[in-house]
């Protein structure tokens, strides 16, 4: 598999205070990567650089090879990373519909090669196209898709805020704790989506308190603890690790 993304030496200092020291981190094609840990370990610090909401101090990002390294935020977007930040961010005066087009603001048109022939796709056909995959994924948005966001649940707008980052066609989605404040079940029914959108072809690097369920649906895993990496490995090795279940899983699986 090839590397769609690499964090290489990352240092992220907010004054005279470094909140992230030095890490790597790789995300390869087809991969959903958690990166765990408590409060403050500088997990969403991480993925703000990554997104270009926040300054590296020092270090590479490379996303296919290009270093994106305190490149603007919408420039960023544009090649293909896209994010779902943590609280959401549902513009709640607009449906549900509008906020799925706001994801789609950086579209444009696509020409790509079918038996050797140039055939070009409109941005508007792309939004199309990526709203009925956003709908396959989350039926209860195409249901609510003329309701203002701010009458859904907070699973709702868990699933609205990730569909939104997905109209972008995105090469690898960004996530910041999509569990934060969400029942069990929902959670569960989250989560089961993330491993369709890794089917589709899509990366996945998420934040995540809630290591259990994450180690769960990864395929690899980081833990962050105040700015460096703790531990790293197979999430399915990390799953039986006796540190990571007694600090991270309350003691138990």
């Amino acid at each position: 598999m090839s590397k769609v993304l690499e964090v290489k030496n990352l240092v992220i200092n907010y004054g005279a205070i470094q909140a992230v020291k030095g890490i790597d981190i790789t995300v390869k094609e087809g991969q959903i990567v958690a990166l765990l840990g408590a409060n403050g370990a500088g997990k969403t610090s991480v993925l703000k650089a990554i997104s270009g909401m926040a300054k590296v101090t020092k270090g590479e990002i490379l996303f296919e090879g290009k270093n994106i390294a305190n490149r603007r935020a919408y420039a960023i977007a544009r090649m293909g990373l896209s994010q779902s930040p943590e609280g959401r961010l549902i513009l709640m005066g607009l449906t549900v519909e509008e906020n799925l087009r706001v994801g789609a603001y950086g579209l444009k048109t696509k020409k790509f090669m079918i038996e050797g022939k140039e055939v070009s796709k409109s941005a508007k056909a792309q939004l199309l196209e990526n709203m009925e995959k956003v709908f396959d994924l989350f039926p209860i948005l195409k249901e609510r898709r003329k309701q203002q966001a701010s009458t859904l649940s907070g699973g709702e707008q868990q699933m609205l805020a990730i569909g939104r980052a997905l109209m972008a066609s995105p090469k690898i989605l960004l996530l910041d704790e999509p569990s934060l404040g969400l029942a069990p079940l929902i959670i569960k029914d989250i989560f089961e989506t993330l491993v369709k959108i890794r089917a589709s072809g899509t990366s996945i690097l998420i934040v995540e308190q809630n290591a259990l369920a994450t180690l769960k649906i990864a395929d690899y895993a980081y833990v962050l603890e105040l700015g460096t990496i703790s531990m790293h490995g197979l999430a399915s090795d990390l799953i039986n690790d006796e540190r990571l279940v007694a600090a991270y899983l309350g003691g138990k699986k």
